[in-house]
């Protein structure tokens, strides 16, 4: 499968060329704790070093030289959509014959290999101070399993040159994209005048002070000065005669650990440049919640996400349980093997029994990690654990098409029929979930909105899947919904509270503000930026003065965030938005074109511009960034609803609706496009086609708003009133206390009449 490489920030902003705004300056270095490296940790501590020694972390980045290359280099040879890549050594070095980003085969010299199992990666420095890693890996699993050869890591498609995933484009360079989780003080030091690096680092893999922090002070003071971070939040696990399952004294009272290891075990983008280990997480980045693409509805792992984001909805973190309660931190191996593991905590008399796990003992569905952790495969041969620890649902795969651990054994079973033997277990049906919700909103169900906003109220479900919630409750959000946005606004937990403030974009800007701005001096910095963010647009007088300077601070931090992530085109994206919202065209503009700089093909950048002109009123120059974009990307919808726009401003209907059709049945997932164009053939007196292509919309999203508007209108127009009437009727379900509909519905009544 493909996968795209995007920033996560839901925030969105960002500066370019000619905007006066100053990146905020590194950390001052004064008074504060060097990297000392990790020989000097292990003078005194010569036994954790041992175990980290050899690990996945020591092993995450290594100069490419005997010993340390896996790969074979013995003149093999791998050819992919007819392009054949031959590894070869040459004196000590180690070289790939490959294609290179002008098309043309050349030889390129391995620089550094990269992870160690089950796959290795190659860098290969580039002009610019790039490492760039190879489209082809080497399979470090055993040869009876399958490893011991190079394969793609897009076995599906060809990856041209010019395109962002190609080996030598910006989806694949090491320093935006790996450098910071596989090495100790990393400094990107990125050039934006040249687009280049400048990248230096501590150590080459993830050491001692990745974790704990620059220790010179605790060196220099043989220890009586402690490291910068401290682990130390002390309990145990204990379980007496007769419970379950074991609880720990006292309760934990810090995620310190926990935060330290999720930047580099998280889906996230970043927030600042200088993130130190132990700072507080949504202060450096912003991790993703359960977005559809990332996490299905029940929140299993779908994309790329690793592990954090999973092991936040478990009832293991709400009891306290963190990494290293099952991983040995420095060795990285598992605490204990096999069930043995789960058994620690968990009574092997009743959860390492048949009477529980039903399988025979050793067989396949025995192991606690094959019903409540099961694997992904990721980059082809990686299966990762799902960190959710969830119980299995095959009622949810029947209804709602997420996987289940009961059907990915018994493939020969339906879902169904796993669910009935689950039942006959259990005795009962299974509890509610929060899929049902979840899945509601995506695909646009009746009652989404109160399933939502019943989610969001449950102080029972965990955090992340209350923020998820409201990212979804903002687009459905209404009187009905409102009050629980409002109180989450409020809420203990940040993540929590930083949804709510971007659930708001729909509220007038007066309530908006006076909402909000208590946010603006939230202790947490993301939300904080995504409260200005949401605040971008809302006239100045409508704050008062203290709160106008808290906006522009805000906003100052989320352009510091931006800058960031200043390699990044969506970067500038975002910072052409966060211009445009505030008026200031030149800066949009130039932002958005230093987006373009970056990545020709990031039809997002093209499709802003293009819109900043139109609302400047210079469709000339929407119509050249609307053609260059479509060249780029013949099929993109959001180019070709944009154009058929421009082509209905020009009153070249036929063209127009041409354009506007193909973009509806590119992304029929996204009702917008068949609506316009639904709207545009009724304009065109084609109400009978107008009515075919929103029905058919609506069957894929019944409960849409704007679908069933346009219905009820255009069945009026064409006669058809009691089909109207039954649209309409649908409309005031969603929102009984709408006004507008009910002018409609009087409206149609009175027709009828």
């Amino acid at each position: 499968m493909r996968c795209a490489v995007v920033t996560l920030a839901v925030l969105a902003v960002a500066t370019a060329c000619g905007d006066a705004h100053t990146p905020a300056p590194p950390r001052s270095p004064v008074a504060a704790p060097a990297y000392v490296g990790s020989a000097i940790c292990g003078s005194c501590h010569a036994e954790v070093l041992g175990r980290w020694t050899g690990s996945h972390h020591d092993l995450a980045m290594q100069p490419a030289s005997e010993g340390n290359v896996l790969g074979d280099f013995d003149a093999a040879e791998v050819t992919h959509f007819g392009i054949t890549t031959r590894f070869f050594r040459r004196a000590d070095a180690y070289f790939v014959r490959t294609e290179g980003p002008d098309g043309e085969m050349a030889d390129f010299e391995v620089a550094f290999v990269f992870g160690v199992a089950p796959l290795q990666q190659l860098l290969i420095a580039r002009p610019g101070g790039r490492l760039q890693v190879l489209g082809l890996a080497w399979d470090a699993r055993p040869a009876e399993v399958g490893g011991q050869r190079w394969f793609p890591l897009y076995p599906e498609e060809r990856i041209a040159p010019g395109d962002p995933l190609h080996w030598t484009g910006r989806a694949q360079r090491w320093n935006l994209m790996c450098a910071e989780c596989h090495s100790t003080g990393l400094r990107r030091g990125y050039r934006p005048e040249i687009d280049g690096y400048e990248t230096t680092w501590e150590e080459i893999d993830v050491s001692c002070e990745a974790c704990h922090g620059p220790g010179s002070g605790h060196a220099e003071s043989d220890g009586g000065e402690a490291l910068p971070v401290d682990f130390g939040d002390p309990g145990t696990w204990q379980r007496a005669p007769g419970d379950r399952v074991a609880h720990r004294v006292p309760p934990r009272a810090s995620h310190t650990e926990l935060e330290t290891c999720a930047p580099c075990h998280a889906r996230r983008s970043r927030l600042v440049d200088d993130a130190q280990p132990g700072d507080r997480l949504l202060d450096g980045f912003l991790p993703a919640v359960l977005e559809e693409g990332l996490y299905h509805a029940d929140g299993q792992i779908l994309g790329e996400v690793y592990v954090y984001g999973s092991f936040l909805q478990s009832r293991m973190f709400a009891a306290g349980v963190t990494c290293s309660d099952c991983h040995e931190p420095h060795g990285l191996s598992l605490r204990a093997e096999g069930n043995a593991l789960c058994t620690r905590c968990h009574s092997a008399e009743r959860y390492d029994a048949p009477a529980h796990h039903h399988h025979a003992a050793e067989d396949a569905g025995s192991r606690c990690v094959d019903c409540h952790m099961p694997a992904r495969v990721y980059m082809g041969v990686d299966a990762r654990r799902d960190h959710g620890f969830r119980v299995p649902r095959p009622d949810l795969a029947a209804e709602l098409g997420v996987p289940d651990a009961c059907s990915g054994c018994h493939a020969d079973r339906t879902p169904e029929w796993a669910a009935e033997q689950v039942v006959q277990w259990r005795g009962g049906a299974a509890s509610p979930h929060f899929a049902l919700a979840i899945n509601a909103a995506r695909r646009g169900l009746p009652g989404a909105e109160a399933a939502l906003a019943a989610l969001v109220g449950d102080v029972r479900q965990p955090p992340i899947v209350r923020a998820s919630a409201l990212r979804l409750l903002g687009d459905l959000l209404s009187p009905a919904s409102v009050d629980v946005v409002v109180a989450s606004l409020r809420d203990a937990d940040a993540a929590v509270r930083l949804a709510a403030a971007g659930a708001t974009a729909a509220v007038d800007p007066g309530t908006r503000a006076a909402w909000l701005a208590p946010l603006l001096s939230d202790p947490v910095r993301a939300v904080r930026i995504e409260t200005a963010l949401a605040l971008a647009d809302v006239p100045p007088e409508l704050l008062p003065e203290h709160d106008r300077a808290a906006l522009e601070t805000s906003l100052t931090e989320y352009r510091d965030a931006q800058w960031a992530n200043a390699d990044r085109p969506e970067a500038h994206l975002n910072l052409g938005i966060l211009a445009a919202a505030r008026g200031n065209t030149r800066r949009a503009t130039a932002a958005y074109e230093r987006a373009i700089a970056l990545e020709p093909g990031f039809v997002a950048a093209h499709v802003n511009l293009a819109d900043l002109h139109r609302a400047t009123g210079r469709d000339d120059y929407a119509e050249q960034a609307l053609t260059r974009a479509l060249d780029l990307a013949p099929d993109a919808p959001d180019v070709l609803h944009a154009l058929g726009l421009l082509r209905v401003r020009q009153g070249r209907l036929d063209a127009a609706l041409e354009l506007l059709r193909r973009a509806a049945e590119a992304d029929p997932e996204h009702t917008r496009y068949a609506t316009v164009y639904g709207v545009a053939l009724h304009s065109d007196g084609r109400s009978v086609e107008a009515l075919e292509v929103l029905e058919a919309a609506r069957a894929g999203r019944p409960a849409d708003r704007r679908l069933l508007y346009a219905l009820a209108t255009i069945s009026r127009d064409a006669g058809h009133t009691e089909a109207a009437l039954g649209y309409a009727h649908a409309l005031r379900e969603l929102r009984p206390g709408d006004s507008g509909t009910a002018a409609l519905i009087r409206e149609l009544e009175a027709d009828r009449e």
